[in-house]
């Protein structure tokens, strides 16, 4: 009858050890700042400490006290801009517009600088595989492959009853692009939230990839491809992401590519519906110079006809 109690003694100190490592390790997985809630936080550095940097600054503030008064006002003008700062892709930016082709590959697997779909129709493509000038024939000359060192994924999420906090969607985000994508940290530049937009923002130069890490190119084809449900991996079934037990269910992307140098097209790239508006407006200023022309020949008429007038009553009065 004694060692119940006797052995409830003793484990008690296992349960507290134990009940104390898992308020940790929760403490560890709830990486947000309890006194600014105008912060983006996350435990992307050598220590593995949580971190959090204000909204419009960068500032790295201290979440055990109040932030200043100075931060918290430049937090709140960052928001107020377009809400989370979305950004407008670079005038350079070009979509893949061509969709599906049969690429021509060089030995690392990556693509050629000139693909022609195996017909006699051909162009220039960046690393990413996107079309970068106009077509031509097979005397079409493509001196380098050009490399895409920026990419900007913009999508919606579905309706839901609330916005999703920027900062845990920042969080399950890059913890997403780490584990599923391979992709290091420190090449996601930036997530921007403006429900229900999402933008995210990738960067690589060739300088910064060192060997064995994965091409953003590659990451946001697989990332791409698993929105559509249409997952590349094997044996894994559709994207499933929530954010603080939250589904976000994502609509399929638009993505911009911007390369190191900017894309050669020529005016025929212009689209019908851009031509029609430049051709109004040449049709309307020329309609405007000519009106402004037949009304000044108007009046120069009338006035001659006056001086006639006159001059011919002069002519009719007696002299004196």
């Amino acid at each position: 009858m004694a060692r119940g109690p006797a052995l409830a003694l003793r484990s008690l100190p296992l349960l507290l050890l134990l009940a104390a490592m898992a308020g940790q390790a929760a403490a560890q997985d709830n990486c947000t700042c309890a006194t600014n809630k105008m912060t983006i936080c996350s435990r992307e550095n050598p220590g593995g400490r949580c971190q959090c940097r204000a909204l419009g600054t960068n500032f790295e503030v201290s979440c055990s006290s109040l932030t200043s008064k100075c931060l918290l006002l430049k937090a709140r003008m960052s928001a107020r801009k377009s809400g989370r700062a979305l950004v407008r892709p670079s005038e350079h930016a070009i979509v893949d517009n061509d969709g599906l082709y049969d690429p021509d590959c060089d030995h690392q697997g990556r693509f050629k600088a000139r693909q022609c779909n195996q017909t006699s129709v051909c162009w220039c493509v960046n690393s990413v595989g996107v079309r970068r000038t106009d077509k031509g024939d097979l005397s079409l000359l493509c001196d380098e492959l050009v490399r895409t060192y920026h990419i900007l994924i913009d999508l919606r999420h579905r309706p839901t009853d609330r916005a999703f906090n920027h900062s845990d969607l920042d969080a399950e985000l890059r913890r997403l692009f780490r584990e599923r994508y391979l992709l290091p940290p420190r090449f996601v530049a930036a997530v921007r939230y403006e429900a229900p937009t999402i933008q995210i923002e990738l960067r690589q130069n060739a300088s910064q990839k060192a060997p064995g890490d994965v091409d953003i190119a590659d990451v946001a084809y697989y990332f791409e491809r698993d929105v559509k449900g249409e997952s590349v991996f094997a044996g894994r079934s559709g994207l499933a992401v929530s954010v603080r037990g939250q589904p976000l269910l994502m609509e399929p992307p638009l993505i911009f590519y911007l390369d190191e140098k900017p894309p050669q097209f020529s005016m025929k790239r212009l689209t019908s519906g851009l031509i029609a508006v430049i051709v109004v407006v040449v049709l309307a200023l020329v309609a405007g110079v000519a009106v402004l022309v037949i009304t000044n020949w108007r009046r120069s008429g009338k006035y001659r006809k006056v001086e006639i007038k006159e001059m011919g009553e002069l002519r009719r009065e007696p002299s004196l």
